[in-house]
């Protein structure tokens, strides 16, 4: 889907302006299609919870800075565990920008899911020393461990094996398209009383748009997201100030 073009300056300047009372009935047309959205929204949010759900048979181990854990343990006593696949390879030095937006949006999030059995962890296959420090560099208080040596990130299809990428396309999204080492995502997992752990829901590419209220701010404006690529935009939250040149989302090419 191409990214909208945002106006020009030119444009804004000859921009419609009318009377109170008409803009009054523009806004209530364009009202209907808000609500219509809502309700969109409410059936498709209901139709997600009554998917249904695969059993996690394979036994994943992760890094955290306490030591090993397991998918059972990032419960953390909670029926309900949403994973955030954050985009942080191995070799890479800093996270990925767009995925470290939707970090900066978890983080004030984190005390309500806590409180309404849902556990909240970020996964990524840089080393946890790497993760550690990048971490306390964004400021950020969500737990988040390493999948290094493990096949999570693969099962998931969120990072890719140089003979996977040698293929030429990848599965992601559902569908197969050009790849990258890492791509994001989310996850859902469900565990029962007796222990059994279930997956029931992943969100790729622009599905993940839904936990960044910054886009619905932006969307509300005139110039919207005023964006040439998909997330263009998008800074580290400590690299607005002086930031020269366009550093862009490091996953835009997959975001559909």
């Amino acid at each position: 889907m191409p990214v909208p073009i945002p106006p020009t300056a030119a444009q804004l300047e000859k921009h419609r302006v009318v009377s109170r009372e008409e803009w009054l009935e523009a806004r209530k047309a364009h009202l209907r299609s808000e609500k219509a959205l809502t309700r969109i929204r409410d059936l498709v949010s209901a139709e997600r919870r009554a998917l249904p759900w695969v059993k996690v048979e394979k036994e994943y181990l992760f890094n955290a800075p306490e030591g090993e854990a397991t998918l059972a343990d990032l419960f953390d006593g909670r029926s309900q565990l949403i994973i955030h696949h954050f985009m942080f390879g191995p070799e890479w030095e800093s996270g990925c920008p767009s995925c470290s937006l939707d970090a900066d949006h978890a983080e004030g999030a984190i005390v309500h899911l806590d409180n309404h059995d849902v556990a909240y962890v970020r996964v990524s296959r840089a080393p946890i020393e790497k993760i550690e420090a990048y971490r306390k560099r964004m400021g950020w208080k969500a737990k988040w461990v390493s999948s290094f040596g493990s096949d999570f990130n693969f099962d998931f299809h969120v990072s890719f094996t140089k003979e996977d990428l040698a293929k030429g396309k990848v599965e992601y999204n559902y569908a197969r398209v050009d790849g990258h080492d890492e791509l994001p995502g989310y996850s859902v997992f469900y565990k029962r009383e007796n222990g059994a752990v279930f997956h029931t829901y992943s969100s790729y590419a622009r599905g993940n748009e839904e936990v960044d209220g910054v886009f619905i701010y932006l969307d509300m404006t005139p110039k919207g997201r005023n964006e040439k690529e998909i997330m263009d935009w998008v800074r580290l939250h400590d690299q607005y100030e002086g930031v020269e040149g366009k550093t862009g989302s490091c996953c835009a090419s997959t975001q559909e």
